[in-house]
């Protein structure tokens, strides 16, 4: 499927300011803050996220419009162990689903899911990766 929006929550973040984010900056435009309907998880020194029924959780993240999709998605991929040649099931998958904007608009983005079981795991009730790990709440503007 042709999507060229990405949606991230963890890493990926410009609050990080990680190789990847900075590999992500050098190929996408941020379009805004956006969130998804779902329940984030601490899985080690980054998240998961799996989706929700409650329209109540809702995860934070960015949106991206990437500029070659197929590239950097692929790069993504290995990043997020995802990608062609990792044994299957993999941590996380590859979905597109749909996130709304800060204006509301609602749109389909790409996001990593994660894959594995979450009982063992502490949930981010916040929803906000960040904020998580900051103890405060980052607002990113456009």
């Amino acid at each position: 499927m042709n999507c060229s929006y990405l949606f991230v929550y963890g890493t990926l973040r410009r609050g990080t300011n990680s190789e990847m984010f900075q590999l992500l900056a050098r190929h996408a435009d941020f379009v805004g803050a956006a969130s998804y309907q779902g329940q984030l998880y601490k899985i080690d020194d980054y998240p998961g996220v799996v989706p929700s029924k409650n329209q109540t959780d809702l995860v934070q993240g960015e949106v991206y419009q990437l500029h070659n999709s197929e590239l950097i998605l692929s790069q993504l991929d290995q990043y997020e162990e995802c990608g062609p040649g990792f044994l299957q099931p993999t941590e996380y998958v590859r979905e597109l689903c749909e996130v709304r904007l800060r204006n509301n608009q609602i749109i389909q983005a790409w996001l990593y899911r994660y894959n594995r079981a979450t009982d063992a795991l502490k949930l981010l009730a916040s929803g906000d990766f960040l904020a998580g790990i900051t103890g405060k709440t980052i607002t990113l503007d456009t």
